[in-house]
């Protein structure tokens, strides 16, 4: 399956990969594109749009405070509760005044903000990110026991 967001990423759209790629589909394909060329590109690509707040066409977005990481969890009920606890950080990282639901979100963001820094490419990013992502995830799954 092929999905598609908007060029330079950082929290919400390194997290969304992520959470595709191991709980929805392994082999999922990303792209990134110029907001302005999203939706076409969607649809010449067949792929699934994510994360353009200021595109109401896409489904899988911002809903109120909520981020899309957590449309993802609720479109495609994901019930586990370290993703739950996951989700806070990633929106308390990626959306601005939601700092306080997690404290963990102010490293987050410092992290992503730095991986842009470095000029890494977005596919660079994922695969740099993604160990951090899991590395979350394990010690919330720790935590938990």
């Amino acid at each position: 399956m092929k999905w598609i967001t908007r060029k330079d990423v950082k929290v919400d759209r390194v997290a969304c990969p992520w959470l595709i790629r191991r709980f929805i589909d392994p082999k999922a394909e990303f792209v990134f594109v110029d907001e302005k060329e999203l939706l076409e590109q969607a649809k010449r690509q067949d792929a699934t749009p994510f994360d353009a707040p200021r595109l109401e066409a896409v489904k899988l977005n911002h809903r109120g405070s909520r981020c899309s990481f957590e449309a993802i969890i609720e479109d495609y009920a994901i019930s586990d509760p370290i993703i739950n606890r996951l989700a806070l950080i990633v929106r308390a990282a990626d959306v601005k005044g939601q700092e306080g639901v997690a404290p963990e979100g102010i490293g987050l963001r410092s992290i992503a903000q730095g991986f842009a820094a470095m000029g890494l490419s977005d596919e660079e990013r994922l695969a740099a990110q993604f160990p951090v992502y899991a590395a979350h995830y394990s010690y919330l799954q720790s935590k938990h026991q």
